[in-house]
């Protein structure tokens, strides 16, 4: 199926098809490419200078794969948790993640829980490596949020914004993947500023975890109420919940791991 996408103000219309091509009678989704695309993208960046700030390459490149593998395991458990209705009269169909439902909150758990289980076992400093991969983890999700532009996916309500998106001739609504690429795109760039500057490590992923889950806050409450998972129906949606939850944690994080190293807020607040 083509959709036709629209950005009226700016006089912009595509058509989108979420197949990039076949082979043989089997379609390859843009989405599955964007999302390696994001993943190979934000792994080089990860890897780039990673050994003078005391990780190896090959620990880089392990810690992906281990990562990614823990993550769409992650993302698959945390959507059918908090969605198992889908699959009371199916219960193979958990199994069927070709077929969509992956949360993005369950592939960063996952991911993180794969890459502290890697550290322990290689005897690497946990939190240097948090520091190291996590500007490559937000590349990755800054590009692959463009999946879901292709998927027709992960739009807000119905808007007067200049930036409202039309879809198949229907009113503009919220474009929130582009919202939430554009923030991480934003966050890549601050991190990449200061993760020279950190005095502890801990510091930077700390504000990795603050900077996502501020924009996730944000832009969940502007998501449609179809595409939301309430925690309390119609008030508050999970990912809302967890956002909340993780600034906070990411705040008492930073202050943990800085132990009140006053030259590292300094030259935060300096910027």
């Amino acid at each position: 199926m083509v959709n036709i996408i629209s950005f009226p103000a700016f006089g912009v219309t595509l058509s989108v098809s979420p197949v990039a091509f076949y082979i043989g009678s089997k379609g390859i989704y843009w989405y599955a490419l964007i999302i390696l695309s994001g993943f190979a993208l934000g792994l080089l960046l990860a890897s780039a200078g990673c050994e003078k700030r005391g990780i190896k390459k090959d620990h880089v490149w392990d810690i992906a794969l281990y990562g990614i593998l823990a993550g769409i395991l992650g993302a698959r458990i945390y959507y059918v948790l908090f969605s198992f209705d889908e699959f009371r009269g199916d219960i193979m169909g958990i199994f069927k993640i070709w077929e969509g439902g992956l949360a993005i909150y369950g592939g960063i758990i996952g991911a993180i829980l794969s890459t502290v289980i890697y550290c322990r076992a290689k005897k690497i400093n946990i939190f240097n490596a948090f520091d190291v991969c996590c500007v490559g983890l937000l590349l990755g999700q800054a590009i692959g949020r463009w999946g879901n532009f292709t998927n027709c996916e992960v739009y807000g309500k119905v808007t007067s914004s200049v930036f409202g998106m039309s879809i198949n001739g229907g009113d503009p609504v919220t474009p929130l993947f582009l919202y939430e690429s554009a923030w991480n795109f934003l966050g890549i760039a601050f991190l990449l500023f200061i993760r020279d500057r950190k005095t502890k490590n801990g510091q930077i992923f700390s504000i990795y975890i603050f900077w996502y889950a501020l924009g996730r806050l944000i832009l969940e409450g502007m998501r449609d109420p179809d595409y939301i998972l309430y925690l309390i129906p119609g008030r508050l949606g999970i990912s809302q919940a967890v956002s909340a939850v993780l600034i906070i944690v990411s705040l008492v994080l930073l202050r943990y791991v800085t132990k009140s190293d006053k030259e590292y807020f300094k030259s935060i607040s300096s910027i």
